[in-house]
This record gives structure tokens, C-alpha cells and sequence, in this order.
């Protein structure tokens, strides 16, 4: 294919990187480029019915398989709905490419219909944002944008106005993908630095490792580490698909929705060591331990506690560098008691994912038969929420399994448009989303994609009437719920109106077979399951003079699993206050 305009650079240079498809909403000022896809024809155009689906879609997509994803939309309104997606692939670190069309050129500044300035809009969520106002300036704000989504991992806008992308290209061949698709290059510590840390980690009697996203592909070597000083492993959310598996030193999740084992750990070692972590919450770290923070990029050191340490380094590189200089420990003692703490706490947790009596659904039982009978390499999205809270404590992870969500953005209406994105990219693959009530009918129009495009996506609805962890932060803030009562239609037969498989569920005697029917179905469905609203979402117990200075936030953390404690802590929270 000749190329004779700029929209046609645009899709031959996207197709030099690798890129498959591209997901939006058409608009007349991207007509050029979707012309430009039709007849290229080696790139996909996936039709959303929200720009925001299309941006959380190309962020599942790039999450699953780290390579540049890309989504558009046209002017003005059309590119703005995409920024809550760019902003959650953005804050995930994950490379995608957003088209942002603009309005023609010569109106740019008049108060033009639909005008924006995308250029500002986008800055705080993306790396590189350029408006391309000459065919000129193309093929280097292309190739710029496209480095930097990939070698910054995050994401890069280009602002292109619908005149300029049907005027006549540069004469300019499109690079090779060798020169537009940089290599992330392997950061170790210097020697130096590696001695420190071991003089350290060696010095200390009980160390406990606090593990993030940053240790994917670092397993080995992380079991290695804990063994040599029989260290306890608590890992955040973003940690939990790369180091819970085929770990026997598991001593489960800190955080909001973390264990008290958890916690616990990192608050009676002597040593913490924080790797690959941004964890954002200081009000569950410890003050009184010896801190030592390892990761990639400088900035994250440091800045949620103080440091004794702090080392900028890829996490398996450091380890492989570190372990020779450490000298093993025999003491098991530190260990050993975490371990109890941790089989404790998950005793508790598993008791409550039974399917229990008076024939009420409780979403603990529902996300453990999910586990248990998808497949061992299924990918799974969870909305904002209850649902993460019960993906992250049933879901077992294998090595193979991937758990996407918007775990550092936090939005609400992530999981069905990831997991439309991530199905695209691997069609073969099982993947399910975990769709809250709230968060699916935010943007459940693309229900209709799912027909439309045939994506066999299987979409689980957790429909308990409420906006639940909004609701519990209300009753422990001591704040009478107000807003977070949801008045929910029969979602499985929306989806049949659309035209796609679903079941709606009431019974849990009825809840393992209605799985097995919903994942055997071949292509998209639909699974309504009306579950408890009353789960009380909190971890374990810890002693309540453990949290004496704790926001509201922070006593989500270490709240007792009876009602009562709950309770006790809103009087406490009202009476601070």
C-alpha cells in the first residue's frame, strides 16, 4: 500500500511497531485514520460504544501483554472520555498509545465548535503529548511518542487534527521496528551498593520481605532471598499474581484489604525489606524497623517511610547480585510464628467461603468456585471494590493465571473493558471479569460490543444492591449510609435482550452448575449472581491498641471480622473527630 497522507504514515508506522488493532469510537475528524485502517487492513479497528471503554480496553490489553496498545477518539468529547482509562494505564505503568483527533487546524484557538486543548488535558496522565500541526513534524512526533510509551511504560497522546491527517506525508520511509521499539535495559546496583545491602540484611535477626508488582519474573530468585533468611513474604495487591504461588513463605497481603498476618510481620521484624513496591499507604508501615527499599525507579524511594536504605535496581537483577553475599540464617523461629499467624488468618477467611444457609449467596464462595474451576491459565479483571477484595483473597494464582485491575488508580468500571481488551489480544485465553454491580452498569452499553464483535469475555456480575465498599466506609467513618443503595434491574436479562447467553442466580445450591454451564458456553455470557450485602469486608482481628492514630482508612485494615468491633470503631472514629 502506497502511502499518500498522514493518517496513512500513522497506521503503517503502528504496524512497524506490531500494534493489531486499535480501539474507539469513530467521529468525522478520524475519518483519515479510520480510512487509513480499512485500507491498510492489517490492523483492526475494534468499535467500542464509550471512549472510556476503548482506553481501559488497550490498558487490559497492554497490562496482559506489555506491548503498545492503542485507542482513539475523536474531538473534543469524544477524546476526553478516554482519559480516565489513559490515566489508569498510565499510573499502571503500561505503554499505550492514544490518538486524540482534533478539530481542524485553522479553527484551533476560535472557540470552535467542540474545541478543546487535548495538549493540556492529557499532560498529567501520559509522558509525551504533542499536537502535530504540520505533516512536517509527523513521522519524529510518531516515532517520539511511540518510544516513550514504550521505553517510559506509560502512556503518549498524539493530538492530531482531521485536516492535517489527510494532507500529503513527508517523504519519509517509516523506521525500522529495531529503532522504534527500545529495549528495556537491565539496572543493577553498583558492587558498592550491594555490599551495604547485605551488611544489613545480614546484621539483622528478623527480616520480613514486602513484595510488589516489581518482582514479576523475579520468583526464583525471591525464594531464593527467603530462604537464605528465613523471611516471611507479605506482598501488596499489585504483587499477588507474581509471588503468592508455589510460595512457603506466604504470609499473605498487607494493605486496606490485606491480612492481619500481614501486617503483623512487617510490624515485629527488625528488618523490612520493600521490593518493587510503591505501596501508597504509610499508615501500615512501620516506624520502629529498619527499612530498606529496593526498586527501579528513584523517585519511589523513599517517599512513604523513612529509609535506611534505598537501592534503584531491577528486582531479579539485585537479587541475583545480592544472594552470593548473604549468610544463610537457621533461626526459623520469626518464621515460623508468621506462618501461624498467616494459616490463622486464612483459616478465617476460607470458613466464610462456604455456601452457607438460608439460601443467600455470600460473594466469598461464589469467587472460590471461580477459582476452582477456571481454567489454569485464565486471565481475570476485577472492578473497583468488593470485588477486588474477593479476587484478591479467593483467587488462587498459579504462575500462569493473570489478575488485572485499576489497583493504583482505583476507578470504578475497569473490569469488563480490560477484559474486553485482554480477550482481543488472546482469543484462545479464558478470561472473566469480576464486575461489581456499580461498576458494570457505569458502563455496561458494551454489553453490545461483546455481541458485536463476538468477544467470548465471561462477564460475572457480584449484584448486591449496594455500592459495598463505599457503604462500609461510611458505617466505620460513622457516617449514616447515604447513596450507596442500588436499585438493579434482572442484569441477566439485559444480556439476553442484547442478545448474549445469561443466567441470573439466587440459590447457592445452584451456583456451581450455573458456573459450569456460563464458562462452557462458547463465546461471550453473562453470570447475574445476587449475593449478600451485608459481607463485612475487613480482615482479621489485631489487637485495637494497634491502630491508635489510624485514619479512617487505616482501620479498614485492622478491624475485627465481627460487627461489633466495627461498631466500637465508628464511636471510637466520631469521638476522635
Amino acid at each position: 500500500m502506497k502511502i499518500k497522507n498522514v493518517a496513512d504514515l500513522l497506521v503503517h508506522t503502528l504496524a512497524q511497531v506490531g500494534v493489531k488493532r486499535i480501539y474507539g469510537v469513530v467521529g468525522d475528524s478520524l475519518n483519515g485514520v479510520t480510512e487509513a485502517l480499512r485500507v491498510h487492513g492489517g490492523i483492526q479497528w475494534v468499535g467500542t460504544r464509550h471512549e472510556e471503554v476503548a482506553a481501559f480496553a488497550a490498558s487490559g490489553e497492554s497490562q496482559l501483554t506489555h506491548a503498545l496498545a492503542v485507542c482513539a477518539g475523536s474531538c473534543g468529547p469524544g477524546n476526553l472520555h478516554l482519559i480516565n482509562g489513559l490515566f489508569d494505564a498510565h499510573r499502571s505503568r503500561t505503554p499505550v498509545l492514544a490518538i486524540a483527533a482534533h478539530i481542524p487546524s485553522a479553527e484551533i484557538g476560535s472557540g470552535y465548535f467542540q474545541e478543546t486543548h487535548p495538549e493540556q488535558l492529557f499532560k498529567e496522565c501520559s509522558h509525551y503529548c504533542e499536537v502535530v500541526s504540520h505533516p512536517s513534524q509527523l513521522p519524529y512526533v510518531f516515532e517520539n511518542a511511540i518510544r516513550a510509551a514504550i521505553g517510559q511504560h506509560g502512556v503518549a497522546v498524539i493530538v492530531l487534527p482531521g485536516d492535517v491527517a489527510l494532507q500529503p506525508a513527508p517523504v519519509k520511509q517509516v523506521s525500522p521496528q529495531a529503532s522504534l521499539v527500545p529495549v528495556a535495559p537491565i539496572i543493577a546496583p553498583a558492587p558498592a551498593e550491594i555490599t551495604s545491602l547485605a551488611n544489613l540484611l545480614n546484621q539483622s535477626k528478623r527480616v520480613t520481605v514486602f513484595a510488589g508488582r516489581g518482582c514479576a519474573g523475579a520468583h526464583s530468585e525471591l525464594m531464593q532471598l527467603a530462604q537464605t533468611l528465613q523471611s516471611p513474604i507479605t506482598h501488596a495487591l499489585g504483587g499477588k499474581e507474581h509471588v503468592e504461588y508455589d510460595n512457603p513463605y506466604d504470609v499473605g497481603m498487607t494493605g486496606f484489604i490485606g491480612y492481619a498476618s500481614g501486617y503483623k510481620a512487617m510490624h515485629s521484624c527488625d528488618t523490612l525489606l520493600m521490593l518493587g513496591t510503591d505501596f501508597p499507604y504509610k499508615q501500615f508501615l512501620p516506624s520502629h524497623v529498619q527499612v530498606i527499599q529496593v526498586d527501579i525507579r528513584p523517585e519511589n524511594l523513599g517517599r512513604r517511610v523513612q529509609l535506611d536504605l534505598g537501592v534503584v535496581g531491577d528486582i531479579k537483577a539485585t537479587l541475583q547480585a545480592l544472594l552470593p553475599h548473604l549468610t544463610p540464617k537457621t533461626d526459623k523461629t520469626f518464621l515460623d510464628s508468621a506462618i501461624n499467624d498467616y494459616k490463622k488468618s486464612r483459616s478465617t477467611l476460607d470458613f466464610l467461603a462456604q455456601p452457607g444457609s438460608h439460601s443467600v449467596i455470600h460473594p466469598q464462595y461464589l469467587t472460590r468456585l471461580l477459582s476452582e474451576k477456571a481454567s489454569d491459565e485464565a486471565a481475570f479483571t476485577a472492578d473497583v471494590g468488593t470485588p477486588t477484595v474477593w479476587a484478591a483473597r479467593y483467587l488462587k494464582m498459579n504462575g500462569k493465571r493473570r489478575l488485572i485491575g485499576s489497583f493504583t488508580h482505583g476507578s470504578m468500571a475497569n473490569a469488563m473493558p480490560q477484559a474486553i481488551g485482554i480477550q482481543m489480544a488472546q482469543p484462545q485465553r479464558q478470561v472473566i471479569s469480576l464486575s461489581g454491580d456499580g461498576g458494570f452498569s457505569m458502563l455496561m452499553g458494551d454489553l453490545l460490543s461483546l455481541k458485536q464483535h463476538q468477544v467470548p469475555v465471561k462477564v460475572v456480575i457480584i449484584n448486591n444492591g449496594v455500592l459495598g465498599f463505599v457503604a462500609l466506609e461510611m458505617k466505620v467513618a460513622g457516617f449514616v449510609n447515604t447513596g450507596v443503595n442500588l436499585d438493579n434491574p434482572n442484569f441477566a436479562q439485559v444480556a439476553q435482550a442484547v442478545g448474549l447467553y445469561a443466567e441470573r442466580v439466587q440459590d447457592p445450591a445452584q451456583l456451581p452448575e450455573a458456573i459450569d454451564r456460563f464458562l462452557a458456553h462458547d463465546g461471550p455470557a453473562v453470570l447475574d449472581v445476587v449475593t449478600a450485602s451485608q459481607e463485612l469486608i475487613v480482615p482479621p482481628t489485631i489487637h485495637l491498641d494497634q491502630i491508635k492514630g489510624f485514619s479512617m482508612w487505616g482501620l479498614r485494615a485492622v478491624m475485627d471480622d465481627q460487627l461489633q468491633q466495627v461498631v466500637d470503631l465508628a464511636k471510637v472514629n466520631l469521638l476522635e473527630r
